[in-house]
């Protein structure tokens, strides 16, 4: 049988079908019904007129519809897509449009804005709505009335070559679908063998082996996502890698980050596996398990056997506070919706370090001539990653020709992350080539600067730009949040700056902030920033 989401569900399902599979904060559902509501869900697109590579819009927060909807558009060979529900009205209309989405997946929460912009999208025919206890948006199906109304569509067979996609906006720039092979992008979801010491099966039916020899022996993984499914971390780390081993996938409902319950569920549901953003989450979840050991009520997290952390910087000292709590591994992973790069993998007895990563075996560091850079060097170089890679954008030749190309007879995707090669052969991360900024002929990567701010007393979180100078080109500008009551200045942090990094890395100027924007995903918003820094910097002139 094809390694194919949906037909490896089909065959989970079959194995152990009273077994749970989907949790959030309303409803249990067992891995039985989980695949025959999706399957009433797939017979109802095919009856709405939906084709193979049609597109289902999955517009709701962290749910067991979410990943229903996804499994039934996966099912009749259909491509689920991912909508940011922090998008406004132009964003949504434009990754509507951008997508061909044909139905949306909603939440009632967002029926206004669906009316709203409803005029503006081209293709989508077909609303449905999950009941959230909003009112019915006019014209909209309900969710569980089309699961009531249906027979579950037939099992298939399927391809390899279906399309897997994920939309990505990146830290500049307009939402991109990122195209894998299903075969290809399903073998990457293997991974999470890796991380329980075990080898990856070859095939749809040893996988199954795997999971039934693993349950008769205990063996009952949870992956919660902490961050958002409509990002790739969260769906790739805490549902798809633990999900192919068998495990019942938790979700947290609420509308924003809620550490304690995210403990809360952890304690319940015994997770195994968890996906984090760095230390923008990783903070408040320590905070909140300092709060209840105070309380005289800690959680209780020894379930806890891996977190992966991909996005944004996990630092050193938040890691090491985590495994004083749980003996998890912790994998800090460098990726992007392009593919998978480096990592560190650390459990206690380890050294905790910061942005300091192993490459993968088929990832290597290019120069600006394509070249492989030295280790120790200090050539800066852009990584490449040679297997498991996607194969374009969705509706850009011009962008796909520059990410995904071929050198000196290897196909390559460059996701536009910059680093350095260490002498003993790890990397060190510097960012994005997107928001590096050029300061007298000196590249500057915003997150080596902040990084060394946000490790200053008193700093909650900080973020760089570069702004226009007359003299350089461009100047390093920081955007700062305090501590509450504990005194900081921006000539301080410049001082304290000059301890750590060479002079053109310093900011020329700095500004305290209320709070910093980040996506709910917690990676950096960087056109806010940089709009905000360029605003501030005008009031002062």
């Amino acid at each position: 049988m094809e390694m194919h989401f949906a037909t490896v569900y089909e065959c989970i399902a079959d194995l152990d079908p009273g077994i749970t599979a989907l949790v959030d904060d309303v409803n249990r559902r067992s891995w039985g019904e989980c695949d025959r509501r999706a399957a009433c869900l797939a017979n109802f697109f095919q009856q709405a007129g939906l084709k193979k590579d049609a597109k289902v819009a999955l517009y709701t927060y962290n749910r067991n519809e979410y990943l229903e909807a996804q499994l039934a558009a996966f099912k009749m060979r259909a491509i689920p897509v991912n909508v940011n529900y922090r998008y406004l009205d132009d964003e949504l209309v434009y990754l509507l449009n951008d997508t061909d989405a044909e139905v949306v997946i909603f939440e009632g929460c967002f029926a206004e804005r669906l009316m709203h912009i409803k005029p503006q999208v081209d293709r989508l025919h077909t609303y449905v709505q999950v009941n959230d206890g909003h009112p019915r948006m006019p014209g909209a199906y309900d969710y569980e009335e089309i699961i009531a109304a249906h027979d579950p569509a037939p099992h298939i067979q399927r391809s390899e070559d279906d399309i897997y996609m994920l939309y990505t906006g990146g830290t500049t720039g307009m939402p991109k679908g990122v195209m894998y092979r299903m075969g290809v992008f399903f073998r990457n979801m293997l991974k999470g063998y890796d991380f329980c010491g075990l080898e990856r099966p070859k095939t749809t039916e040893e996988l199954i082996e795997k999971i039934a020899m693993r349950r008769r022996e205990g063996h009952f993984p949870a992956g919660l996502p902490a961050s958002p499914l409509m990002h790739g971390a969260g769906m790739w780390g805490a549902v798809f890698m633990p999900g192919n081993l068998g495990a019942k996938t938790v979700c947290v409902s609420r509308h924003s980050f809620d550490a304690e319950a995210i403990w809360q569920a952890v304690e319940r549901e015994k997770v195994t596996d968890m996906t984090i953003v760095g230390d923008v989450f990783g903070k408040p979840m320590i905070d909140a398990l300092k709060r209840a050991e105070a309380a005289g009520k800690p959680y209780d997290v020894s379930s806890v056997e891996r977190i992966l952390s991909s996005g944004v910087m996990w630092t050193a000292d938040v890691k090491a506070e985590f495994l004083t709590y749980m003996d998890a591994l912790l994998i800090d992973a460098m990726g992007s919706s392009e593919g998978s790069m480096a990592r560190q993998l650390l459990r206690r007895g380890g050294n905790p370090t910061t942005a300091e990563f192993e490459l993968n075996d088929k990832v290597v560091v290019l120069n600006e001539n394509d070249q492989l850079v030295e280790p120790g060097s200090g050539d800066v170089g852009m990584l490449a990653v040679q297997e498991g890679i996607p194969f374009a954008y969705y509706k850009d030749p011009e962008k796909s020709a520059k990410t995904f190309r071929r050198v000196n007879g290897i196909d390559y995707c460059f996701p536009g992350d910059f680093a350095t090669v260490e002498t003993d052969g790890k990397i060190t991360l510097l960012g994005r080539g997107s928001v590096c900024i050029n300061t007298g002929g000196e590249k500057v990567f915003p997150e080596e600067v902040e990084e060394v701010i946000k490790a200053m007393p008193g700093i909650k979180d900080c973020l760089v730009v570069g702004l226009p100078d007359t003299k350089y080109g461009e100047q390093v500008t920081a955007l700062v949040t305090c501590q509450e009551g504990l005194p900081t200045s921006e000539q301080g942090i410049i001082d304290q700056a000059h301890k750590n990094l060479s002079g053109y890395k310093i900011p020329k100027q700095v500004f305290m902030v209320e709070r910093i924007l980040r996506g709910p995903n917690g990676k950096a918003d960087y056109k806010w920033a940089k709009q905000q820094a360029a605003a501030l910097s005008e009031e002062t002139a």
